[in-house]
């Protein structure tokens, strides 16, 4: 049996394409508005029985205004958190608001000089106001909140609005919100870093990608000018050194015509043309240039009904089709014993197959040299940069028959 000539299936471009990462600082500031926004609803809740229990010690409009503020601006957040529009603003908001009431809670009161027997209802807010300013500020900004905040509610607890607690307490209570938000506040700048460090690696990765399309883009143009060269152009020149007689200058002709279809065809694709051709628009421009090559060749077609194909993947069975032909109609002879055909046929897998064969001198495939760029540019490397396979089953004496599959995971082992 005669050797069978092939060469190994090229990675798939998608497969040197960078995963996809789940971790981005797009979606950490989504996931942590969320988080805030959920908090907020919590503790608001919490707080809103003590906020009613101790309205009646407090000046109504401060009461009105500093009520819708805080509840209001978590309603805010949550809306804003779903529609991810105006999250960092909200945040913002609630933070600065948070701030404006423990500052003013004092002058609040309508008896200053009366001890309160309750916590103030603003204790429940404080980690989601700091939540909030980690998430909104800048680091710096967010640490000096952070502090801040718990400083004015401890000196709040001291005064007789908030409770004329010892210092003691006060202190504790001011420490614990301080080591709870300074807790949110680390997280939300360690997963910060994190994100923007894997929002930089895939940035690199995404750049090295690139230059790895274009590497190949590069590298299919190479082949794509090798086989022109060798298909169109040097078969051209030495048809045309060897015409003698009036026949033979008229295949030259008909041969330089292709060689400016193709050279036409060349600058006018793209290695990573995206369109569809149907098979039989194929089969038919196979037809068409065997009109002009001057040797008889069987055109068969099965089951191709109105299936597509890549532009890319058209172009290089098409291209390699032809150079097969033009192998067989040098080489393979003349007679009444020599045939020719080309088949093209698509199966429900997916798999379409062009076959290109005589019964002709024949040869050995193992044999061919290197330089010969007929066999391993024109079908081999063509087919293998289109995703497809080129196998050659050939033996002298017993013909030649050159398959052509695509796609490569679809032909069989």
């Amino acid at each position: 049996m005669a050797a069978e000539g092939r060469l190994s299936a090229p990675i798939p471009l998608g497969a040197l394409r960078p995963p996809r990462n789940p971790i981005s600082r797009a979606l950490l500031d989504k996931v942590l508005g969320r988080i805030i926004a959920a908090a907020g609803l919590v503790f608001g809740l919490q707080a809103l029985p003590d906020m009613f229990g101790q309205v009646d010690d407090m000046q109504l409009a401060w009461a009105w205004v500093i009520g819708l503020a805080m509840f209001g601006g978590f309603l805010a957040l949550v809306v804003a958190s779903l529609v991810q529009r105006g999250v960092t603003t909200v945040e913002a908001f609630v933070a600065v608001a948070y701030l404006i009431a423990l500052v003013t809670w004092p002058l609040a009161v309508d008896d200053p000089s009366r001890i309160q027997s309750g916590v103030p209802w603003l204790w429940y807010l404080c980690t989601v106001a700091t939540a909030s300013a980690a998430s909104a500020f800048s680091t710096w900004i967010a640490s000096g909140y952070l502090f801040a905040a718990p400083a004015v509610y401890g000196f709040i607890r001291l005064t007789p609005s908030g409770g004329a607690v010892s210092p003691q307490r006060a202190t504790l209570d001011s420490v614990y919100a301080i080591l709870l938000g300074g807790a949110v506040l680390i997280l939300v700048v360690i997963l910060r870093q994190a994100a923007a460090n894997v929002d930089q690696a895939q940035a690199t990765a995404v750049a090295r990608y690139s230059e790895a399309i274009r590497e190949h883009a590069t590298e299919l143009e190479r082949v794509e000018v090798d086989a022109i060269v060798h298909d169109s152009v040097l078969t051209t020149f030495i048809q045309a050194a060897r015409a003698w007689s009036p026949d033979e200058r008229d295949l030259s002709t008909n041969m330089a015509r292709n060689a400016m279809s193709h050279l036409s065809a060349a600058a006018s694709t793209t290695p990573f043309d995206e369109s569809d051709t149907s098979l039989a628009s194929m089969a038919d421009r196979v037809e068409a240039a065997i009109a002009d090559l001057g040797v008889p060749v069987e055109v068969r077609r099965s089951r191709l009904g109105d299936e597509g194909i890549p532009s890319t993947a058209a172009e290089a069975l098409y291209s390699a089709a032809m150079q097969a032909l033009v192998n067989s109609s040098q080489h393979a002879g003349e007679g009444p014993g020599v045939d020719r055909w080309v088949e093209v046929r698509h199966d429900g897998d997916g798999l379409t197959t062009v076959e290109v064969g005589d019964t002709g001198r024949g040869f050995e495939p193992a044999s061919v040299p290197t330089e010969r760029l007929g066999v391993r540019v024109s079908i081999h490397e063509r087919l293998n940069n289109a995703g497809g396979l080129a196998t050659i089953d050939s033996s002298p004496g017993r013909g030649t028959v050159v398959s052509l599959r695509w796609p490569v995971e679809q032909a069989p082992a």
